[in-house]
């Protein structure tokens, strides 16, 4: 692939060289966030990637708590209010800056991947108003010299309309929403045919629709990226996985811990963006996904996940307490020689009942896990020790099977 279909170079580089940088960027990012946001005066300093996993974690919960006890931002921004380009809110509430940086979010490298160019009309379907996602899109598409018309959400009708008359070559919004648009123009009898690309985050971008899509000649490519984050990764015409964006560091933890996982393994993801104005350094995204192995056919070189798998927040109330995935990970500590385990909550009659499946060789370690896991629950539940590789690998702690109330 010829090197202008990339953003840049540095999409390309190897990953001693990407390592290398991130280790640099990381030492500079900590030190920012040290000197100049208050919250993390007394971060420990760390200088490379393989030392990450020794810094703290910052859940969203926490995010929400440290604003409300020190608003707006919590002493997590190192830029001051006066000179920010945008304030906003999120449901939470959780407060997110925007500073005047040119591509704050960092949404042109993704929008490039989708086969945006410089001239290209963007018609972008996010919201404008208390989220950033409207903004997100539009900086990005700005950075590559496309013209934005600022669409927002609903007023279907209309959206087709604008369509017709402007003759935009890419859709921006939620996965469905493009689907809806273009069949209230086939109702209306309007020429959409100028609408080839679409780029989609914020929603599941489902197989079916994917397929829906190709039928109708469109190229319609996703993005994974959140309102405190700006982007984490995006997909390529390979399709094969979304490739990790150039100014984050991801890493994939067991749910409710900082542990990281061996590629492969599905768990919670945790970003550390580069980005010198709001240093989140391993934000918990509260998502699912796992590394995908090697690099993407279309020749860029950073590493992949699967794409968004799920929740990793599983708590579960059980006899009036709840159980949480830190909890089983304490287990786990306990009882170093399992593998993975899960928690089956079920109802016996009209009592809550817990099982432990643990993968482990040894079947004498029941007695300790039964033990280690009413230390950590203050509940009692039965532990099931089960082979090595038989439970599912989809990042899933606590099961609880309990049938909704209805």
């Amino acid at each position: 692939m010829a090197l202008n279909a990339y953003f840049d170079d540095l999409e390309i580089r190897s990953q001693d060289a990407r390592e290398n940088a991130l280790s640099q960027a990381l030492a500079r990012q900590v030190a920012q966030a040290r000197a100049h946001a208050p919250h993390y005066a007394t971060l420990p300093e760390c200088g490379t990637l393989a030392a990450l996993h020794c810094l703290p974690v910052t859940r969203k919960s926490a995010l929400i708590a440290q604003q409300a006890a020190s608003p707006p931002f919590g002493g997590m921004v190192t830029t001051r209010l006066g000179q920010l380009a945008r304030v906003f809110i999120s449901p939470g509430p959780i407060v997110e800056p925007e500073a005047p940086s040119p591509d704050y979010w960092r949404f042109a490298r993704a929008l490039h991947a989708t086969g945006l160019r410089a001239g290209d009309l963007l018609h972008n379907c996010f919201a404008y108003h208390f989220t950033p996602a409207g903004s997100m899109l539009e900086s990005g598409a700005r950075a590559l010299g496309c013209p934005v018309f600022p669409a927002g959400t609903g007023n279907t009708e209309q959206q087709a309309r604008a369509a017709a008359q402007l003759r935009p070559r890419c859709y921006s919004g939620t996965p469905d929403f493009l689907k809806t648009i273009l069949e209230k123009a086939d109702e209306l009898r309007l020429d959409l045919g100028s609408l080839v690309l679409g780029h989609v985050t914020g929603g599941a971008y489902l197989p079916s629709l994917r397929a829906w899509y190709a039928e109708r000649g469109l190229t319609v490519l996703q993005s994974y990226g959140t309102a405190d984050l700006g982007l984490v990764a995006y997909e390529s015409e390979a399709r094969e996985g979304l490739i990790l964006d150039e100014g984050v560091i991801v890493e994939i933890v067991r749910p409710g811990t900082g542990d990281p996982l061996p590629d492969g393994e599905v768990g919670e993801v945790l970003v550390t963006t580069l980005n010198p104005h709001y240093p989140l350094i391993r934000f918990a995204t509260g998502d699912l996904s796992a590394i995908l192995p090697g690099i993407s056919p279309c020749g860029r070189t950073n590493r992949r996940i699967r794409g968004w798998l799920g929740r990793a927040d599983q708590a579960a109330k059980v006899r009036g307490l709840f159980v949480r995935p830190e909890q089983i990970a304490e287990v786990l500590r306990a009882v170093p020689h399992v593998a993975r385990a899960r928690l089956i909550i079920a109802l016996e009659g009209e009592r809550d009942v817990m099982c432990l499946r643990a993968e482990a060789s040894d079947a004498t370690l029941a007695p300790t896990l039964e033990a280690a896991l009413q230390a950590a629950t203050k509940l009692r539940g039965a532990v099931e020790i089960v082979p090595l590789g038989s439970l599912p690998n989809d990042g899933k702690v606590i099961d609880d099977t309990r049938p909704v109330p209805g």
